[in-house]
């Protein structure tokens, strides 16, 4: 497969291009960000927005929450930089690890915030799972939605018009550039958070058992709803410069916040996608479609940074990526499906020039908290 030639991002991402000098789309726009954006105008454009917020009602906005690191230093931000008042939201897809939730028990109580949590049926998840998981070759289509979706049906039925999310996905994919605002609406649900599949074609494409009522957490609000709030729902990193490792110093230092270990990725990375107890699985559909997973996207921000040089990302990504993960065992049980149906599954979506090889996978080490999920009796 062609690789960028500055990071280690390959032809089959997703958004990929790449320029006469082999470079990456993505890799062109950090450099935009970090030569040609003014941060400090960004930054008073900000607090000009947030105070015409700042005072309306019992919350100046809401702050969507999993616990990771991105929206944990996006709610110490805004509280404790910006002054704001949030009520946290959270969408429990139902695979928190118990360090995120120790981070975010110790989160809530230094910040001092009010926060609410919704857990979907999980009778309910696991069938969209699949489902999703057939179509799309992805099962976390009640996460992406969830996320996503129930914070803003929570802002209209709260009359909170303000929402603020973490990073931009400018910072790795091309869906939106920093040229342009990137605002966190239905265009850009649709565009590339709920993999082209609405709630309502979900209730379509299910066996009958499941209602538009239970798919009522997926679905994002009505055009019209969030108008009669003027709901303006934006990124912080829109307009501050995002750098994920300062930030999780900051927040490791201020809030006690710890990262973990996440299955498929080094030690060096403990910070990333520690919430969900599947990200592994995730990660390995991944690579199984498109020949790359997580070290690629860690090792190339790194790259993009000048924190890591082009060939020891090569190395990393040949060490870590494509094992069979141990949690494997258990997603299966859990949604109740043979490796075998897994694997037929998930090749019907593999994108070309990539052509994955079941034969050549090995093993991967299992994590030291999965005796702690409990997700399957």
């Amino acid at each position: 497969m062609k690789l960028c030639s500055k990071c280690v991002t390959p032809e089959t991402h997703e958004t990929i291009s790449f320029d006469g000098e082999g470079v990456c789309n993505v890799c062109r726009q950090i450099e935009y960000k970090q030569e040609r954006v003014d941060w400090t105008a960004k930054r008073q454009e900000f607090e000009k927005l947030i105070d015409k917020y700042r005072h309306q009602g019992q919350y100046d906005c809401i702050v969507p929450f999993s616990g990771g690191k991105d929206s944990t230093y996006t709610l110490y931000a805004l509280v404790k930089e910006f002054n704001l008042k949030p009520l946290v939201v959270s969408f429990d897809h139902g695979f928190f690890r118990p360090n995120v939730l120790a981070n975010t028990e110790r989160t809530m109580n230094k910040l001092g915030c009010d926060y609410l949590k919704f857990k979907a049926n999980p009778s309910v998840v696991k069938k969209v799972m699949v489902e999703a998981m057939i179509r799309k070759g992805d099962f976390c289509w009640h996460c992406h939605t969830g996320i996503f979706a129930y914070p803003m049906q929570i802002a209209v039925k709260f009359k909170i018009p303000l929402v603020i999310w973490g990073e931009p996905s400018a910072e790795y994919t091309a869906y939106y550039s920093y040229e342009h605002a990137e605002e966190v609406d239905e265009k850009r649900f649709n565009r590339w958070v709920n993999l082209g599949i609405t709630a309502e074609d979900m209730v379509g494409m299910l066996d009958g058992t499941v209602t538009m009522r239970d798919l009522e957490p997926f679905r994002y609000p009505a055009l019209k709803e969030l108008r009669a709030i003027h709901c303006c729902s934006v990124c912080l990193g829109s307009f501050i410069s995002w750098d994920v490792k300062n930030q999780v110093e900051l927040i490791n230092k201020e809030l006690g916040w710890q990262g973990d270990q996440v299955e498929g990725v080094g030690d060096g990375y403990t910070y990333e996608k520690i919430e969900c107890a599947f990200q592994g699985i995730r990660d390995y559909c991944k690579y199984i479609k498109r020949g790359f997973a997580r070290v690629t996207h860690l090792t190339s921000i790194d790259i993009r940074n000048g924190r890591l040089n082009r060939n020891k990302a090569v190395e990393l990504v040949k060490q870590f990526e494509g094992k069979r993960p141990a949690s494997l065992d258990i997603f299966l049980k859990y949604v109740g499906l043979t490796e075998e149906e897994f694997n037929e599954i998930i090749i019907k979506h593999q994108i070309s020039p990539y052509q994955h090889d079941f034969s050549k996978t090995k093993a991967g080490e299992p994590l030291p908290d999965m005796n702690q999920w409990h997700l399957v009796d």
